[in-house]
């Protein structure tokens, strides 16, 4: 045929001029998420210190509605998995989660799960669709959408209404997630709407020590105390 001639002639004009084929433009680096975004174009969780972002919260999500789909973006301080879960309550058990996992041939891929109980039991079907990842600074960050609306499907939910997000991330073995991280990881206070975007803050344990209102109470005493001295 005269295209395989083309190419047979190409080859041979490239072998002895030495000119190079030309070779696939290489595949675009993972774009920082942004953060000054947040509570603005999309909604954000930070978990950690106050203050922090994508790169330094301890767990980070945000998530944006784009046409009939919704896109997550996922970050947190660990060397396996990070996830996020949708439930009807603020408890593990018969939940829909979305997981971004470091396998151990450094990749990030994105895998669909369902909680059975305290177990999450992978669901081959997976709904995310423009998957990206990446493992950088001991970190896993990664992007994805799903659609809004599903059909009927139990492992499946329509993101269209209100759920209770629940937070994690923890170790894996050969790309296998293990437990998380953390006895409680941390859950939203009320159920989460894609139609509004709010920049939530949550301190992680090392920073709610003095934040209660007991401690801070015990802390005004003890100021108290020192300054008027023991009779």
């Amino acid at each position: 045929c005269f295209l395989c001639l083309v190419f047979y002639l190409a080859m041979i004009y490239s072998h002895y001029t030495g000119y190079p084929f030309p070779t696939a433009p290489p595949v675009d680096p993972f774009a920082k998420i942004r953060v000054d975004d947040c509570g603005k174009t999309k909604g954000c969780f930070r978990y950690g210190k106050p203050g922090c972002n994508a790169e330094t919260c301890d767990y980070f999500l945000s998530y944006r509605r784009i046409g009939a789909d919704v896109e997550f973006e996922l970050s947190a301080d660990t060397d396996g998995w990070v996830a996020v879960g949708f439930s009807s309550d603020k408890k593990m058990g018969g939940d829909d989660v979305m997981a971004c996992v470091h396998d151990d041939n450094g990749r990030v891929r994105i895998q669909h799960f369902y909680n059975v109980g305290q177990w999450a039991k992978e669901i081959q079907r997976n709904p995310a669709r423009d998957e990206e990842g990446v493992f950088e600074n001991n970190r896993v960050t990664c992007r994805f959408k799903r659609p809004v609306y599903v059909p009927r499907e139990e492992t499946i939910v329509d993101l269209h209404l209100s759920w209770y997000y629940l937070f994690a991330w923890g170790p894996a073995i050969q790309g296998s997630i293990t437990r998380h991280d953390i006895d409680s990881p941390p859950v939203s206070e009320r159920v989460v709407s894609i139609y509004k975007y709010e920049d939530i803050f949550m301190p992680s344990a090392a920073y709610q020590t003095f934040s209660s209102p007991f401690c801070l109470l015990l802390i005004v005493a003890l100021t108290f105390y020192l300054l008027m001295g023991t009779p």
